[in-house]
């Protein structure tokens, strides 16, 4: 029985799965167990931050793994308080909930907003708007608050409490932020949603109404956080901060993580029993964030995402086949014209290139440490798959 066979006998069907068998990585480059090679432009739906086993993050994780694997939260770790400490220092943030996953990181959002508005205000006051075409998680919660009908299917009863509004429709947000309203939740690219930014208007409508209510804002950073836009957080392209912001994906390197971080107004809404994770702040997964932290505040490397995003991005409106290019930094997304995404996918991975799809667009999250000359590669074989 060979891998995939094995693979397909025992774990449940819940992904449509290329037939590739991962075997290692190293830099921007992956292998499979038959040693074909594959430059990653997708670096495992964005998790990769510095690509595969990057010098300094092995070394980190491997000393963490030596030391102490894990331990109860019932104990303190000083991984954890210098990782903490780093990421609120970078992102202004006034304190931290670990998790291990975007999902859970937007639970924690969830049931912080709903309590900062009890504690407050008292029962009644609990919806969260999100938009439509947003996507937050699978659980149950995050589920029902994701604004796609596609997804709305099977698991009734849904959670309550959740209100969709259009995405960049001002006078739809106005019309549903009533007083029984406590949070709007949003991403400011909806990443499987198509990578489709919000516009600026848009945005800045959501904190002046929110600010005027008390309404917390909830940005959900999951796949845009930790330099993929070209800033620590997509916000401060946008020139604003989230009461919360949520993160996960590339913050641990590749290591399960998700983070929930609070602003001065909302750092001790969660009381202790309110909330908790048995493997949240895990020391390996902290060690591998904090190597992750490290890399960013080690040089211009913010500013070189934003450059070799607009690299790329011209690169790919360069390809006759690509009519439009969506998207901040590293996370971008293309329109075909005529050719079906899904397709193209598949045709880049027989070809050794890694792509991903959003909606009916190519999706684009390399690891922020790619190179010029990777991005040349990668272009060259999607010019072959397009022509």
């Amino acid at each position: 029985m060979n891998t995939i066979e094995k693979f397909d006998s025992n774990i449940m069907h819940t992904y449509g799965r290329y037939p590739l068998v991962m075997e290692k990585g190293a830099g921007e480059t992956a292998s499979d167990e038959n040693g074909k090679t594959y430059i990653d432009f997708g670096s495992g739906i964005g998790t990769n931050s510095l690509g595969y086993c990057n010098d300094n993050w092995v070394e980190a994780v491997c000393n963490q793994v030596k030391t102490i694997q894990h331990t109860s939260n019932y104990y303190y770790t000083k991984i954890q308080a210098d990782f903490a400490e780093q990421l609120n220092r970078i992102t202004g943030y006034s304190a931290a909930f670990f998790g291990n996953s975007g999902a859970e990181a937007n639970e924690c959002a969830i049931k912080l907003a709903r309590k900062y508005s009890f504690d407050k205000y008292g029962k009644g006051r609990h919806n969260i708007i999100t938009l439509v075409n947003s996507f937050h998680g699978r659980t149950l919660a995050t589920l029902s608050a994701t604004g796609q009908e596609v997804f709305h299917n099977y698991f009734f009863p849904f959670v309550e409490g959740f209100i969709n509004v259009e995405a960049n429709n001002i006078e739809d947000l106005k019309a549903k932020l009533d007083d029984t309203v406590c949070a709007v939740m949003f991403e400011y690219i909806q990443g499987e949603g198509g990578v489709v930014p919000l516009s600026r208007d848009f945005v800045d409508e959501i904190f002046k109404l929110c600010g005027e209510k008390d309404v917390l804002t909830i940005a959900d950073e999951v796949q845009t956080g930790v330099g993929r836009t070209g800033k620590f957080l997509a916000g401060q392209r946008f020139g604003h901060k989230a009461n919360i912001t949520t993160l996960a994906k590339g913050i641990a390197g590749g290591i399960p993580m998700g983070v929930c971080l609070a602003d001065e107004k909302c750092k001790d809404v969660l009381s202790k029993g309110t909330h908790g994770s048995t493997f949240g702040g895990n020391p390996i997964a902290c060690a591998g964030g904090k190597a992750v932290l490290d890399y960013i505040e080690s040089g211009d490397h913010l500013e070189q995402v934003r450059e070799k995003g607009e690299y790329l991005k011209n690169k790919l409106l360069a390809i006759p086949e690509i009519i439009a290019v969506d998207g901040m930094g590293l996370m971008l997304g293309a329109q075909l014209k005529e050719k079906n995404a899904a397709e193209m996918a598949k045709a880049a991975l027989e070809n050794g290139l890694l792509v991903l799809t959003a909606k009916d667009k190519l999706r684009f999250l390399p690891p922020l440490t790619i190179s010029y000359e990777e991005i040349d590669k990668g272009i060259e074989i999607l010019k072959k798959i397009l022509a």
